[in-house]
């Protein structure tokens, strides 16, 4: 099965950390506070919660076991999942690194306005204003040079492997965030207009509810928890084989979630704090304006209304965002990675310089056709691929791996799992209820 060189993570809070990290990126901290904002607040909050415990939990499990079971790349752990389907396997694996390098490509783009912020707001404490306004206004020379920089971030932490680049900087990472994070939603609490966003964030109104409502609700549940781009399935072709995966898919499920709501808590109630320091966030027919740049637009404005502390302020939230988006960068690389030293034999460094070189590429491609394709692949990869191949390895476990052999995968982590409701209830789970639900959000 797995060659004895592969990487490991050496502990289980290493583990948790990195899939946190991935699972933690700017899904979280960008997309859901933009996704409540926009589609009534509370509402989304409460269905994206019944999302990710109905649906993302029970394939996060079965992801992760998928990967452990192989001990291998995405394409090697389906195929000695479904040796009959050989053709099929490699085909499921293969879309997956594509979406994941999609993703990747327009996800550089995003994680390098951040790095642009960021230094942005460093030089305007210094009083460089000139290459601060270069930073912080988009243009595609910007753009390019930013994407690269942050792509080259990416690479460097990659290559350094899994136990000395993902597990390390996670471990070492994550805390980070989870501190910066509270510091923030705390001061933002305390300014006037914070208020009236908590009203919106947490007191639900159901005229809000509808079928896309939904659909926008499991999409970002999928693209939250990294599920359907095989990155769970490669990390877990990293555990160890005494690690209870139940249990570890719910930690790593609430920590995702705790940062996703803890992001609503700071970014819902930050917009009317600008609001109330004059800045526009809502259209006259009531429609937030910017919703994708919201956190480009709204926060800067609300940070250049206090002040130096606001510039300080500014320091520390694109800090943070850069830490998620690095989190997540690195273990969308990580898939192709594995598949190249791998089934091509080849180092990592390597494989990492001409995978990362492509992505590169194609995001470049993105770069000069912004307002054709940026959109697009973020439509066609988080909106429809990810949930379909999430679709798939789904029916797989469900329908064609055999029920004994998930049994004894399990069993080897959690012994007495027979005996537990988890088993009496998640192997039919996820092979009627899952797919059933899928497909009715789908057409829905």
């Amino acid at each position: 099965m797995a060659s004895s060189s592969r990487g490991q993570f050496t502990s289980r809070f290493g583990f948790i950390m990195a899939a946190a990290g991935s699972a933690v990126g700017l899904g979280n901290v960008w997309g859901f506070p933009t996704q409540a904002a926009s589609n009534g607040g509370a509402v989304f909050l409460i269905v994206y919660l019944l999302m990710v415990f109905l649906l993302a939990f029970p394939m996060l499990v079965a992801e992760l076991t998928v990967g452990r079971y192989g001990q291998s790349n995405p394409i090697r752990s389906f195929r000695s999942v479904w040796p009959k389907g050989k053709f099929g396997a490699i085909l499921l694996g293969v879309i997956g690194m594509v979406v994941v390098s999609l993703i990747l490509s327009f996800y550089a783009i995003v994680a390098g306005w951040l790095l642009g912020s960021l230094f942005g707001s460093s030089l305007e404490l210094v009083g460089i204003e000139s290459a601060s306004q270069w930073l912080t206004t988009f243009s595609t020379e910007r753009n390019l040079i930013l994407m690269m920089a942050f792509m080259a971030l990416t690479m460097f932490v990659v290559s350094n492997g899994v136990a000395n680049g993902i597990e390390k900087w996670s471990t070492r990472l994550m805390p980070l965030l989870f501190i910066l994070f509270g510091l923030l939603t705390v001061y933002i609490f305390t300014q006037p207009g914070a208020w009236d966003g908590l009203t919106m964030y947490l007191v639900p109104d159901f005229s809000h509810l509808t079928p896309q409502l939904i659909v926008s609700a499991m999409g970002q549940a999928f693209f939250s928890l990294s599920l359907g781009v095989c990155v769970m399935t490669t990390y877990g072709s990293y555990l160890k084989k005494e690690t209870n995966i139940p249990k570890t898919a719910a930690q790593v499920a609430l920590i995702d979630t705790g940062v996703a709501f803890i992001a609503g808590l700071m970014i819902l109630p930050a917009m009317f704090v600008a609001k109330h320091n004059g800045v526009e966030i809502f259209s006259a027919s009531g429609e937030l304006l910017n919703s994708d740049t919201l956190v480009f637009t709204v926060l800067p404005a609300m940070f250049d209304t206090m002040g130096t502390v606001g510039t300080l302020i500014g320091l520390v939230f694109f800090l943070l965002m850069v830490i998620a988006a690095l989190t997540s960068s690195i273990s969308m690389l990580e898939v192709p990675v594995a598949c190249a030293t791998e089934e091509l034999q080849q180092s990592r460094r390597s494989a990492v310089l001409w995978i990362g070189g492509l992505v590169t590429l194609f995001s470049a491609v993105i770069v000069f056709n912004f307002s054709a394709l940026f959109g697009l692949v973020i439509q066609f990869t988080t909106v429809y691929s990810q949930p379909i191949i999430a679709l798939l390895i789904t029916l797989m476990v469900g329908w064609i791996w055999h029920r004994n052999h998930i049994l004894n995968e399990l069993k080897q982590g959690y012994p007495e799992i027979e005996q537990s409701w988890f088993w009496k209830i998640w192997p039919t789970y996820v092979r009627i209820v899952c797919p059933v639900l899928m497909l009715l959000v789908f057409f829905a």
